[in-house]
C-alpha cells in the first residue's frame, strides 16, 4: 500500500522546470527524451513535497509561448502530458494528492483535455498536496482575463483569487531550474513577494534533495514585505 501523505498545510512553491533539451542534447539525445527524463524526475520531487511543509506546488509545463516551437517537439511535448496525466491519476489519489491544470483549454489537443478533465475528476478529493500544472499557460493573459471579468462583474469575487485560480494565491518560494534567472511569464501577479532560488541543475536531474535544499534557503530568508526586519543586524 502507498503511504498517505500529510494533510496539506503551508508554503506555497512553484517551479519553473528548465533544461529538459538541454540534458538531451548534452547526451547525444533528441529532445524528446529529455522532456521524458523530466517528465520521470517530476514524481519523487511531488512526493518529497509535503514533508518540506509544502501544501500547494505548482509546476510550469508549458507555456503560451512555447507554441512557437518547432511543430514535432509540441506534438511530442502534447502526447507526453496526456500520457503523464493518465499514469499519474491513480498514483497522485492514492497518495492524496490534489491534481489542478492551470491555463487555457480551448488550444490543448482533444486527448490532453480528456486526460486533464479525468485526472481533476479522480484526484478532487485529495487534501495531501495540490499540485498544479500549468500548460499553455502566461501569467500575463491570466491577468488581462481577471481584470476582464472583474469589470463585467464586479461581484465575481475578489481579483487576486480570480488572477491565481485553481485554487493557487501568493507563492511563497520560486523555484527555477536550468541556470536561467528569470520568470519568463510564470505567475507575476503571485510572486510579487515570492523568494526566488535558481540552480544550474538541468530539470531532469533535480532531486528532491534539491527541493529540501531550496526549502531550506527559503527559511532562512528574512521575508519583511516592504516592512522592516525584526532580527539584529539585518539591513532594512
Amino acid at each position: 500500500m502507498p503511504t498517505t501523505l500529510s494533510k496539506a498545510v503551508g508554503l506555497h512553491a512553484a517551479i519553473v522546470m528548465d533544461g529538459n533539451g538541454r540534458w538531451a542534447k548534452a547526451r547525444g539525445l533528441p529532445r524528446p527524451i529529455g522532456h521524458l527524463a523530466g517528465a520521470r524526475a517530476i514524481g519523487a520531487v511531488v512526493e518529497k513535497a509535503p514533508s518540506l511543509g509544502i501544501g500547494t506546488l505548482t509546476l510550469f509545463a508549458f507555456s503560451a509561448d512555447n507554441w512557437r516551437r518547432p511543430p514535432g517537439d509540441v506534438g511530442g511535448l502534447m502526447r507526453l502530458f496526456a500520457l503523464y496525466l493518465k499514469r499519474s491519476t491513480i498514483w497522485a489519489a492514492a497518495r492524496g494528492i490534489r491534481l489542478r491544470v492551470i491555463g487555457r483549454r480551448d488550444r490543448l489537443p482533444r486527448r490532453v483535455v480528456a486526460a486533464i478533465e479525468a485526472a481533476e475528476a479522480a484526484t478532487a478529493g485529495g487534501d495531501g498536496l495540490l499540485l498544479r500544472v500549468a500548460i499553455d499557460y502566461s501569467a500575463r493573459a491570466a491577468i488581462v482575463e481577471a481584470a476582464r471579468r472583474f469589470a463585467t462583474d464586479p461581484e465575481t469575487g475578489d481579483f487576486a483569487t480570480q488572477v491565481a485560480g485553481a485554487g493557487g494565491g501568493e507563492v511563497d518560494l520560486m523555484i527555477r531550474t536550468g541556470g536561467e534567472q528569470r520568470l519568463s511569464d510564470f505567475l507575476l501577479w503571485e510572486s510579487a513577494y515570492a523568494e526566488f532560488w535558481f540552480t544550474e541543475r538541468l530539470w531532469p536531474d533535480f532531486t528532491p534533495a534539491d527541493l529540501e535544499d531550496a526549502v531550506n534557503a527559503f527559511r532562512r530568508r528574512d521575508r519583511r514585505f516592504g516592512g522592516v526586519s525584526d532580527r539584529v543586524g539585518t539591513g532594512g
